[in-house]
């Protein structure tokens, strides 16, 4: 399941809970759902954001040299 995958099913998954339409039994089930899609996503906005600031440390260590044309 992709990133925005899950970002739309903890969406769907707050609309169910809001309905109060859901039984208890419901409610636990999509809680605990909702519980491990965050952390998954959580996960991956952590992951991404060490990588753009390895990308962004490696940026700024450009050194600027001289093409040398023969």
């Amino acid at each position: 399941m992709t990133f925005e995958e899950k970002v739309k099913r903890l969406e769907d998954i707050v609309a169910i809970l809001e309905t109060g339409n859901a039984t208890l039994e419901e409610v636990n089930k999509l809680f605990a759902e909702g519980v491990e899609l965050a952390k998954d996503c959580f996960t991956t906005l952590n992951n991404s954001k060490g990588k753009i600031t390895v990308l962004q440390q490696e940026l700024t260590d450009l050194v600027e040299k001289p093409f040398d044309v023969q």
